[in-house]
């Protein structure tokens, strides 16, 4: 069995001067020591160790700036505030109190508590894996003992909701060499379009962040550890950084022409629930089931994640026109098969999947009609997050008659010009 360095026992019989005994009662190694002092002024390394810090070296785990405008830098100026008609723009992207209580907060929080586990893999960096040690900490600094020789690090924050209630689940394998998969279940809505090997959607996941680095050498010496005085500690700052492994969608349905001049009045209407409060429920096709906790790369199921939009009347639109937009937040778990953060531009995407978003929408008359809108074009453009826009000139949708729910499935095509085909 492996013995750990035990630095207390082995430092602590080199006291400072001030503790030397006399002459006749020291032993040979502490005279040698003191010979040694006197020529190094001192038994011990400047600055002073203090070593009995040594078998807890601190690790510093920083994180991706949270900043939407700064994650969501595709390398050509995207300015998601220019596109997003969602909300008042008088305050943080157009998010008001109802909004929170609905989706949550609007963008990426900072967790603040965090799993740890540490795995040794002895003599060999990047070797199997031969024993974990799990910890809970608050903040992204932690201390811990280790065996001299190498590690491996995983991190991921721990998910607080309002209501107690996590739709994130783990799936960890027996053996410490396989990776850490978090995913979502299904849900009782069936899911309509894209999404091959399920018949329902999903729970969307709520904020996942983590980060892995493997091949961490703790030596003796403490090699790529500096100290830090301020704390009394030495510390190693990792190269990895805790990154999103969900990501923040925010589609909007902007209705031009909703109201009917001949009538007055609205040809959509909000669909409200018990409570008041106006939304739809909706999916997005195509994204992944689940993420690897250790390599960040989505799982290559394809499924469709359901969430809610809100309906708003009288916004802001385009050269003060005055529209009606349902719009929301999506969380999700992103593309399948790949890691978004380690993207740099679309074209380095590996999306097969087609991304359909459906909504059932309620006309004046209480007809109910699905809607099903192809944006796969704008998820691959938005591959770690960002706007999905849709236009709809009601002018061109005409009212449904049947009734006994939806009458008509309308596939909307994306668009660059503000007059679509509607298939029905």
């Amino acid at each position: 069995m492996r013995k750990t360095m035990n630095i207390i026992s082995r430092i602590s019989r080199m006291r400072p001067m001030s503790h030397i005994r006399p002459i006749g009662h020291i032993s040979l190694i502490s005279l040698m020591c003191l010979i040694a002092s006197l020529a190094l002024t001192g038994c011990y390394r400047e600055p002073p160790l203090h070593l009995y810090d040594w078998e807890n070296p601190a690790i510093n785990v920083p994180m991706v700036d949270l900043n939407l405008d700064l994650y969501w830098d595709y390398g050509f100026g995207y300015d998601w505030r220019a596109e997003w008609y969602y909300g008042k723009h008088d305050q943080p992207g157009g998010w008001d109190d109802e909004d929170r209580r609905i989706f949550g907060e609007f963008g990426y929080q900072e967790p603040t508590d965090f799993y740890v586990y540490r795995y040794f893999t002895g003599d060999e960096a990047y070797g199997k894996r031969l024993s974990k040690r799990e910890a809970y900490i608050t903040g992204r600094n932690f201390r811990a003992p280790y065996d001299w020789g190498y590690w491996d690090i995983l991190v991921w924050n721990d998910i607080h909701t309002i209501d107690g209630v996590q739709s994130i689940d783990y799936e960890e394998k027996a053996s410490l060499d396989e990776p850490i998969y978090a995913f979502t279940n299904q849900t009782m809505y069936s899911s309509r379009y894209h999404a091959p090997r399920f018949l329902h959607s999903f729970y969307e996941p709520e904020q996942l962040f983590a980060a892995c680095e493997r091949g961490i050498d703790i030596d003796e010496n403490l090699n790529g550890f500096v100290y830090e005085e301020e704390n009394n500690v030495w510390v190693k700052n990792l190269h990895m950084m805790l990154e999103p492994l969900t990501y923040i969608y925010l589609p909007q349905i902007i209705l031009r022409h909703n109201i009917n001049p001949a009538t007055g009045t609205r040809r959509i209407k909000p669909d409200v629930e018990s409570g008041g409060v106006q939304v739809y429920d909706t999916n997005l096709s195509g994204l992944a089931r689940n993420t690897n906790l250790n390599t960040g790369v989505a799982g290559p199921d394809a499924i469709a994640v359901r969430y809610q939009m809100r309906y708003k009347e009288d916004m802001d639109y385009i050269d003060g026109e005055k529209v009606d937009i349902i719009g929301g937040r999506l969380m999700t778990f992103g593309i399948c098969g790949q890691n978004a953060n380690r993207i740099t531009r679309a074209d380095d995407g590996t999306d097969t999947e087609h991304h359909y978003l459906d909504i059932d929408m309620r006309f004046y008359n209480d007809m109910d009609s699905t809607f099903v809108f192809d944006v796969t074009d704008q998820v691959r453009q938005r591959y770690k997050g960002g706007v999905i826009t849709i236009v709809l000139d009601m002018d061109t949708v005409p009212t449904p008659v049947r009734p006994g729910g939806s009458g008509f499935d309308a596939i909307v095509k994306e668009f660059d010009e503000e007059t679509h085909e509607i298939e029905l």
